[in-house]
């Protein structure tokens, strides 16, 4: 496989679907991608509605994201095998915003968090994933698992609480206080969902266990509501109503994603929205909230689909992949939309070789939607929340989780259980700044701590056991940066009075910055104030232009420049004689 379409990872739309057909693209190639789709389209389909539930809209408008989305993204993105759709993992920042501007205000701030994300690819953001530390991914997304799991108990045991609201603890005494209340019809079905799928994995059928646990868990409260008097469930027919061409109906509507204007559809008050600067203001931060979690999503679906079929993703036509679909989605009632780990992994085992088989997935769900939706009105809520709950159990990855809490330096494991409670008890967002804070800052310390200083014994050294006890040899090893620089620096403001000369050894810094070079040009101009002559030896060559701009320059009998200790040596004796 050739790399060319990625050597400067430059945004290219279509360049995934460009590579697929270069590699060579024939009948065996769309056989596999034909299949592929149809199998994760399949998968996509219980995920799509739950979803779209989970985050407080009806359930057809993630099946209009699975529908829309994945075609535009698949088609205009960098990756080759990435199957995008509503993900679980924007559940947490959804709810909120349907809960205080409605379905227009999220398809709004959707439709806003696409152009930050096309903004972000064309600027070339796409490798900014790599600055955000392992901890806090994994924090974050431990944290919207149990977050996702604590709201779909509503759903499993058939409570009778309304909306929740208020943060995670609020949302937790409601629960708790209504569990005398369980709807024992709910739960059993629930319970016999949430088992099979618990089951399903061992039992090693080749059939998608979300799938199975959809059509099983429906049976069986079809077949208990016929045995069983006064069973019943409540399922999607009974929650959600429609109207089609003024007739009102139950479930789903049959219908193909139709164009529509987010702010046409309804605002918090069940009116459309009024589109006002005001409005956009309000929604700037829940947009740049779905666009960043959109792009850590998208990117990191990509590295692992990377690693699992054995090709490269541009990063940048990603981004801007992904902000076209979420600017596509919303113009035909598609909540956001991202990369899934799932979906991707389903459609790589499943075969699927390039972006075709996301056009396939999105046919597949186009024709259940149109022809089978009258099933999907029996589908139980507890059912939908059993597979949910099976999702938040991936994400989480609790073993994993529990395993780095064993094997992880101290710092990391404090920035993983800070983003996982902030991400809990507030929100993803907050989390996310401040477990990279806290990453950068405990990075810093512990780079401060490789930083500095030594009086180097002229006696046991070969190359300077010649030397006068005049000339007096530092050796700085580590970054000279704003965190190290003064430690490093402050020993030879120290000196004794017989010194007539310094070397300081800089071969073991790496890298300086402008506090770093204040902090040296400060201490040379008091060693010249002191008549003491100074002479940096082993600067590497990618420092040299900063000292010059910063006015480190060498003067005569004051500050001479070696290539090592040894030149160090002999420009130290010469300096030593003139001064004599």
């Amino acid at each position: 496989m050739t790399d060319k379409a990625f050597e400067d990872d430059a945004p290219r739309p279509g360049s995934a679907l460009r590579e697929a057909w270069r590699a060579g693209y024939g009948a065996v190639e769309a056989r596999a991608d034909f299949l592929a789709g149809i199998t994760v389209g399949v998968v996509a389909i219980p995920l799509a509605m739950a979803l779209a539930i989970a985050t407080g809209v009806p359930p057809q408008h993630g099946l209009y994201t699975a529908i829309v989305a994945s075609v535009v993204i698949g088609l205009a993105g960098g990756s080759r095998v990435n199957i995008s759709g509503p993900t679980a993992a924007f559940v947490v920042i959804l709810l909120p915003i349907v809960h205080d501007y409605g379905l227009g205000g999220l398809l709004l701030a959707t439709l806003m968090a696409g152009g930050i994300l096309v903004a972000l690819g064309l600027a070339r953001a796409g490798r900014l994933i790599e600055y955000i530390p392992y901890p806090v991914t994994v924090g974050f997304t431990a944290g919207i698992g149990v977050v996702i799991a604590t709201l779909q108990l509503k759903d499993l045991l058939g409570l009778p609480v309304g909306e929740l609201e208020g943060h995670y603890l609020d949302k937790v005494v409601v629960l708790a206080g209504a569990l005398p209340a369980v709807d024992w019809a709910d739960f059993a079905v629930g319970g016999f969902a949430l088992g099979l799928l618990i089951l399903w994995p061992r039992l090693r059928i080749p059939l998608p266990g979300y799938l199975m646990a959809l059509i099983a868990g429906s049976a069986a409260a079809w077949l208990a509501g016929q045995l069983v008097p006064g069973f019943g469930v409540e399922t999607i027919g009974s929650r959600f109503t429609y109207e089609l061409d003024g007739v009102t109906g139950h479930g789903i509507p049959p219908s193909p994603p139709m164009p529509v204007l987010p702010w046409h559809l309804p605002g918090p008050d069940g009116e459309p929205l009024v589109l006002s600067f005001g409005l956009i203001r309000e929604l700037i931060g829940p947009a740049l909230a779905i666009a960043i979690l959109g792009a850590i999503e998208s990117l990191l679906c990509a590295v692992v689909a990377d690693g699992i079929a054995g090709t490269r993703h541009n990063p940048n036509t990603e981004l801007l992949g992904q902000g076209l679909g979420n600017i596509a989605a919303p113009l035909f009632g598609g909540i956001p939309a991202t990369a899934a780990i799932a979906r991707t992994a389903a459609n790589i085992r499943a075969g699927g070789r390039s972006p075709v088989s996301a056009v396939v997935h999105a046919a597949t769900i186009m024709a259940v939607l149109l022809f089978l939706t009258p099933l999907l009105a029996h589908v139980p809520m507890s059912v939908l929340a059993a597979i949910l709950i099976m999702v938040a159990w991936n994400m989480s990855d609790a073993p994993h989780f529990a395993r780095l809490l064993r094997i992880a330096p101290r710092s990391d494991v404090l920035v993983l259980l800070v983003c996982f409670g902030l991400t809990v008890l507030f929100d993803m967002v907050l989390a996310v700044g401040v477990g990279v804070a806290l990453a950068g800052a405990l990075f810093i310390r512990r780079a401060t701590e490789l930083t500095g200083t030594q009086l180097v014994s002229t006696q046991s050294h070969e190359r300077l056991a010649h030397l006068p006890p005049e000339v007096a040899v530092y050796d700085i090893n580590g970054p000279l940066f704003f965190g190290a620089a003064e430690k490093a620096v402050k020993i030879m403001h120290r000196l004794d009075k017989n010194v007539r000369v310094v070397i300081i050894d800089m071969s073991g810094v790496s890298m300086v910055d402008i506090t770093g070079l204040m902090a040296l040009r400060s201490l040379l101009d008091q060693l010249g104030h002191d008549r003491v002559g100074v002479v940096v030896a082993g600067l590497s060559p990618e420092l040299v232009r900063p000292f010059r701009r910063a006015g480190i320059r060498p003067r005569h009998g004051r500050l001479v420049y070696a290539r090592d200790l040894g030149a160090a040596a002999h420009k130290a004796l010469d300096l030593v004689s003139a001064s004599t």
